[in-house]
């Protein structure tokens, strides 16, 4: 007999995120994490708006509801019908995994490994504190860390502004060593004109890769900056579908790409980019900044992609202010970094126990999170 989705239920939580749960008319509820960072209500509302498509349905049609949910729209892609998607998407693999017994790479072809590389975030404004918080991410048993590579930065800016992001990134890098992978993160502050000089004088580091090293809708740049650094550049956070990944693979200048399972629509999506990339001879590194649902679903995609090379974890991220990755689940456990790798998860689904209880809970303090507005000296928007 199969099975009938019966419920849609929303709860946002503490401290950004937006959790979403599925039930079943056989009693296997399944989770997904549809969110926006700043933008949680407006994805609620189109998670809401697509429930129509979706109460009736057999949860096991995964493929087709996801066509069903991007095309019949007629408008699509993008960052908020994306997240959406991604976050049904997530818990129909979750429901489906449940409903056979099996983790959800099990049902991706199986896994091509036994353990996934984690990397962490460095927070910190100075270099003092900044190389301190690396210290104790490699001393927590992370073999990688990730740190912003500058505050706000002008169209053209000063010399002094890359030198001293040079010298902090340097104090990173004497702090950890060459055998602790190290990777930066432009974020988009960085226009062309100075990013140009800044890879330049990166270079001497050996960085894991360079990310965001522009916008990624200035993706026709990439090509240009690739000339100026060894170091292998990464990007794709801000990038929704395969199709806005393919002109990027055509072009050949990005190393390593990174689809956000809450963004990039959720896992079929995503196992479907990562396929892509294997055939241009791109690394994937999924990006998860967000919470344990998002994270234990780029899990799933990390254990059954080849070309996964490491994963981002927001366990500790500066973020992270009133709730943490681990405080929403029965089996944190699973999160476990151990000399720097995540074992494989072997629970059905997502492999992931949600403490509903502690969900509602928390739900009914919610968020308004926002990211910070920034502006230069002269008054004018910058990137964040």
């Amino acid at each position: 007999m199969k099975m009938k989705i019966v419920k849609l239920e929303l709860f946002k939580v503490p401290p950004r995120w937006l959790f979403l749960k599925i039930t079943t008319d056989q009693g296997i509820d399944g989770w997904g994490e549809p969110v926006i960072e700043g933008k949680a209500d407006t994805v609620s509302a189109a998670v809401t708006e697509m429930s129509s498509y979706l109460i009736g349905k057999d949860p096991g049609q995964i493929e087709d509801i996801w066509q069903t949910l991007y095309r019949a729209g007629f408008y699509r892609g993008g960052p908020v019908l994306m997240s959406a998607i991604s976050g049904i998407d997530q818990a129909l693999w979750d429901i489906k995994g449940k409903a056979l017994g099996v983790p959800v790479y099990d049902l991706l072809g199986g896994a091509v490994r036994d353990k996934m590389k984690i990397y962490g975030w460095v927070g910190g404004d100075k270099p003092s504190l900044v190389a301190e918080g690396a210290r104790k991410r490699v001393d927590a048993g992370f073999l990688a860390v990730k740190m912003n590579a500058c505050a706000d930065m002008e169209w053209i800016d000063t010399p002094k502004k890359i030198q001293d992001a040079v010298a902090c990134i340097h104090s990173v890098r004497e702090a950890v060593g060459y055998e602790i992978g190290l990777g930066v993160d432009f974020h988009g502050r960085v226009h062309k004109g100075m990013a140009k000089g800044f890879m330049r004088d990166l270079e001497y580091l050996k960085l894991m890769f360079i990310e965001e090293p522009v916008l990624s809708e200035n993706r026709e740049a990439f090509l240009h900056l690739a000339q100026y650094t060894s170091t292998p550049i990464a990007t794709g956070e801000r990038m929704f579908s395969r199709w806005d990944f393919k002109s990027l693979f055509e072009q050949g200048a990005v190393d390593i790409i990174q689809p956000d399972l809450s963004h990039a629509g959720g896992i079929s999506e995503v196992r479907r980019i990562a396929a892509m990339a294997e055939a241009y001879d791109v690394a994937l590194a999924p990006h998860c900044p967000l919470g344990p649902i998002s994270f234990a679903a780029a899990l799933q995609i990390d254990f059954s992609c080849l070309n996964a090379i490491i994963q981002e974890t927001s366990m500790g991220i500066h973020y992270n202010e009133g709730a943490d990755l681990l405080d929403y689940l029965r089996n944190p456990e699973v999160f476990q970094v151990k000399a720097g790798y995540i074992s494989k998860p072997e629970l059905p689904g997502l492999g992931v126990e949600i403490n509903e209880e502690k969900v509602r809970k928390m739900a009914e303090q919610g968020h308004e999170w926002k990211n910070p507005v920034w502006r230069n000296h002269d008054g004018s928007i910058t990137e964040w």
